[in-house]
């Protein structure tokens, strides 16, 4: 029988995170203080971040030791199983052989858990009493949920209001961890009061939660922010996947050629990728890395390179990224967790430097990749998963007509058994082809006074 399941003991999960920063030819570019146009240091974050993660913020040091007790937790789920897509491969007809490291088995169904544990647990080291975020389609706020009550810390999250309505399940998920849940913009902060007064439908954005979460964080003393993604550290905690990865295709005695992963603000993409873009880095491999995102909020693939903020408020530093405009709000699409308007720091300066790639699907494309997953390999794949999936396909059809064999490997980042609107509407025709026009990129670009990067 072939060998479809490539697992690792717990005694194997990495005692360190990978710092992609330490390998980059080109470092990233700082924040900036958006009143002075001066580059800031770690003070400037210490209100709305606890000192540790500031510290891996702004670390060049290669290794960062993962906490023995946040260890502890990842062993609920981790090691999390690699397996050979061996229903695709046959139902695609193609030689590539298709693997997919699935994130999905974590209690909250995603890979969300891995940074959101040792956020809660630095939190939680420095007396925090309260953690405010954003999520979009919930798969953060609920990470962020389970990890809070382990550490026994309130928590505040304000959902994207389209995906608070579109999946109601995840806001109860939430509640079940004991989280405080709220339907942005809301009543309750300036930021989203401004955006009401503007838009009273507005479907929200995950730079407008962010807005609300970071205005309430810096009200109370005892109160710190979490991000889900954008952020370095955030990444560095995500490289987990990837280290396993590596592991597990040396046991499948292969290596890919091409890793692929969805792309919303870039911590699953770095997960995955991070760690074998140190192989290229440090080995001289060549292993393409391809990030995936969608049409309808195409930053890496349509974006420009520039300083932005993070949120729509203008609340956060400047930051050095592709983006679309940090007032841009993306079409009321289902993949939430992939509607944000730029792109991480070092995954910007990484696609700047042509280390890695970008594509973009649309959103009709992206289900039909989803449903034949299910259909082929039985798991259901989260609206955002199915965007790298789509890429898969399109890489294994390229196999196909070339007639050569690469190895791709893809990280199914969460399951979608709360996202069954999605496929409803998807299965009643509901889903249509989205793709922004060149006009709608470019008037919302022209609207940015934040300053350029030279080439």
């Amino acid at each position: 029988m072939k060998q479809r399941k490539f697992t690792l003991d717990e005694n194997e999960i990495p005692e360190n995170w990978y710092n992609i920063v330490a390998d980059m030819p080109n470092k990233p570019l700082p924040p900036l203080n958006p009143a002075t146009l001066e580059p800031i240091g770690p003070d400037a974050l210490a209100p709305l971040f606890p000192m540790a993660l500031i510290e891996q913020e702004v670390s060049t040091e290669k290794w960062i030791g993962i906490p023995d007790e946040v260890r502890h937790i990842y062993s609920m789920w981790r090691p999390t199983p690699l397996y050979r897509a061996y229903g695709l491969e046959k139902a695609l007809d193609t030689p590539a052989k298709i693997y997919y490291k699935y994130e999905g088995v974590s209690p909250s169904g995603s890979h969300k858990p891995n940074t959101a544990v040792p956020q809660a647990y630095y939190s939680m080291k420095e007396g925090v009493k309260r953690i405010t975020t954003e999520t979009g389609a919930g798969q953060w706020g609920s990470a962020l949920s389970f990890a809070c009550q382990h550490f026994n810390i309130e928590c505040d999250v304000y959902m994207v209001k389209l995906s608070y309505h579109h999946k109601p399940y995840r806001k109860s998920m939430m509640n079940a961890w004991g989280a405080n849940v709220y339907a942005s913009p809301t009543n309750l902060t300036e930021a989203g009061r401004k955006i009401l007064a503007e838009n009273p439908d507005s479907p929200g954005s995950l730079g407008i939660a962010i807005s609300e979460a970071v205005e309430m964080a810096a009200q109370r003393e005892d109160t710190k922010y979490a991000l889900g993604s954008v952020l370095n550290h955030v990444k560095l905690h995500q490289t987990i996947i990837g280290q396993e990865a590596i592991k597990q295709m040396e046991k499948a005695g292969d290596m890919p050629d091409i890793v692929i992963a969805p792309f919303g603000g870039g911590s699953n993409f770095a997960g995955l990728a991070f760690p074998f873009l140190r192989l290229n880095l440090e080995e001289g491999k060549n292993i393409r890395c391809i990030a995936s995102e969608p049409t309808s909020c195409p930053k890496l693939t349509r974006g420009v390179f520039r300083y932005d903020f993070g949120d729509t408020g203008g609340m956060t530093p400047l930051l050095p990224m592709y983006t679309l405009g940090h007032d841009f709000v993306p079409a009321p699409i289902h993949a939430g967790g992939l509607r944000y308007h730029g792109a991480g720091v070092i995954v910007s300066q990484l696609l700047k430097d042509k280390l890695i790639e970008a594509v973009a699907h649309d959103n009709l494309e992206v289900f039909d990749a989803g449903v034949l997953f299910a259909k082929t390999e039985g798991i259901i794949p989260a609206p955002e998963a199915t965007h790298g999936i789509a890429t898969v396909v399109a890489e294994a059809k390229k196999c196909k007509e070339e007639g050569v064999s690469k190895t791709i490997l893809f990280n199914l980042c969460g399951h979608g058994n709360f996202d069954m609107k999605a496929y409803d509407d998807y299965f009643e025709g509901k889903i249509v082809r989205h793709e922004l026009t060149q006009d709608e990129i470019n008037a919302s670009i022209s609207r940015l006074n934040t300053p350029e990067i030279p080439d």
